[in-house]
């Protein structure tokens, strides 16, 4: 098996998961300065010229929600519930709400501050991001009232939604997205940081 991977929100959900998991496999670095993910051969594996990418045999996945399950699937982990589809359904509503809600706007932040001085791309734009502020804030109260009573998204157990869901917006602090109000939201990312694999997720290599 073979994950192609660089530092960034997507790949660290599935590089911290295959650690967790215990997963053998060989990580392939992705030189994006150098044109790592326009690179041909690259481009035959995965055609959106992004990361992650899973080579298991045959089989070849993008899109790190599927790579997780297939990860999981693989080590027999209830990280995602393969013989049981109600529960499914409710990480799928979850994982669909991080890809449409929560992580283009907490993204915003994310690249600006983490992304943008890692390629030396500029000063952050704070003028786009205060207009992104109100929507920012409206999705962490809905994150923050679901996770009232709660140490996890789903279940009461670790899953494969709350390494999505943590992957941006554990860079809260430096990426200046202010979640100090949202008590239940940090309480939530500092208990992840507790996790050997979430918190120290890059393979030695890199």
């Amino acid at each position: 098996m073979k994950i192609y991977w660089f530092k960034a929100q997507a790949p660290r959900r599935v590089v911290a998961l295959a650690k967790h998991l215990g997963i053998e496999a060989k990580f392939v670095w992705l030189d994006v300065a150098k044109g790592g993910l326009q690179a041909p051969d690259y481009k035959t594996l995965n055609p959106n010229m992004k990361a992650p990418t899973l080579v298991d045999g045959e089989l070849v996945l993008w899109e790190s929600s599927a790579i997780m399950a297939h990860l999981c699937i693989k080590a027999g982990s209830e990280m995602w519930p393969a013989s049981k589809p109600a529960e499914q359904v409710e990480l799928l509503r979850w994982l669909s709400w991080n890809e449409g809600h929560w992580s283009p706007v907490v993204g915003q932040f994310y690249f600006e501050y983490v992304i943008k001085p890692k390629f030396k791309m500029g000063p952050p734009n704070l003028d786009k991001l205060e207009a992104k502020r109100p929507e920012l804030e409206k999705f962490a109260g809905v994150l923050n009232t679901h996770l009232a009573g709660r140490h996890h998204i789903a279940f009461d157990r670790l899953t494969i939604a709350d390494f999505s869901l943590a992957s941006m917006a554990c860079h809260w602090r430096e990426a200046d997205m202010r979640l100090e109000q949202f008590s239940n939201i940090v309480a939530w990312l500092d208990s992840l940081d507790k996790l050997p694999a979430w918190a120290e997720p890059w393979p030695a290599d890199a």
